[in-house]
């Protein structure tokens, strides 16, 4: 079988690391150009996609398929009336109601089994069948369920880090112990930076560091910009403000994905 697409897992060790703000970022950034992209949010127990997307109609949540009452189909919210651009972007969004989330962390293990197994067949449905170029994963922090079976299930693992000493640490071990037993291609994503990385050098001289730390490609450096951080979950920087420094680096990080240039 020719392989048609990529999917991606953006993970992390803990919260607060701005890994949502990526995802949501990275596949606007590929639909605008001219990618067709499925953004999926897989963090069932504190849901932030539906934030960005809140006044989009939900008819089915990505809940329901994976309890396996319809079919993927229904679940995805065409946004290309949002898009700038030559591509697609459609989003599946998860239940953010308190009763749906405390359903699914009561899920067991075989129900997690089942839901890996419709995870996985969203190669065939999406990529091979509806030409998707990319899927990409939200994922929750940590080491639940559904984080596992988004890894297991994807090409790509984008871990968003950042300098934060035990952030640092749990995030070294979980490479090391997540990713490389599932044998997963993964990059990091260092986020919040507070030094300089205005100039190239600075920049590479970080990325070195990061490699050298993590063991791992480096894929983007990203300071910490404060109006990104106030502007979190109503602004979607690679589409509503491309020449924002934020919404260059980040187009700069599909660009390297999308050549399969990581560092």
């Amino acid at each position: 079988m020719i392989f048609l697409g990529k999917i991606m897992a953006v993970h992390s060790y803990k919260g607060g690391t701005g890994k949502t703000l990526v995802s949501v970022n990275l596949a606007a950034s590929f639909a605008k150009h001219n990618k067709k992209v499925c953004l999926m949010d897989l963090d069932f127990r504190a849901p932030s996609l539906a934030t960005f997307f809140r006044s989009e109609k939900v008819e089915y949540w990505l809940n329901d398929y994976l309890n396996g009452t319809c079919k993927i189909d229904r679940v995805l919210i065409d946004l290309r009336h949002r898009i700038n651009g030559g591509g697609e972007l459609f989003v599946g969004l998860s239940n953010p109601s308190t009763e749906a989330m405390r359903e699914m962390s009561a899920k067991d293990r075989k129900w997690e089994m089942r839901a890996l197994g419709r995870l996985l067949a969203l190669r065939n449905s999406l990529i091979n069948d509806k030409g998707f170029d990319y899927l990409i994963f939200d994922t929750s922090p940590g080491l639940q369920y559904s984080s596992i079976n988004a890894i297991v299930a994807a090409d790509l693992v984008i871990v968003a880090t950042t300098f934060d000493r035990s952030d640092v640490e749990g995030t070294k071990r979980m490479l090391h112990e997540l990713y490389d037993l599932f044998e997963k291609k993964t990059g990091i994503v260092v986020n919040k930076v507070l030094y300089d990385v205005s100039s190239k050098s600075g920049r590479t001289d970080l990325q070195n560091k990061m490699k050298e730390m993590y063991q791992v490609p480096v894929i983007s450096i990203i300071p910490c910009f404060c109006d990104v951080s106030r502007a979190e979950g109503a602004s979607i920087f690679t589409q509503e403000k491309p020449e924002h420094p934020f919404a260059k680096i980040v187009d700069e990080m599909a660009d390297r994905i999308e050549t399969n240039d990581l560092m």
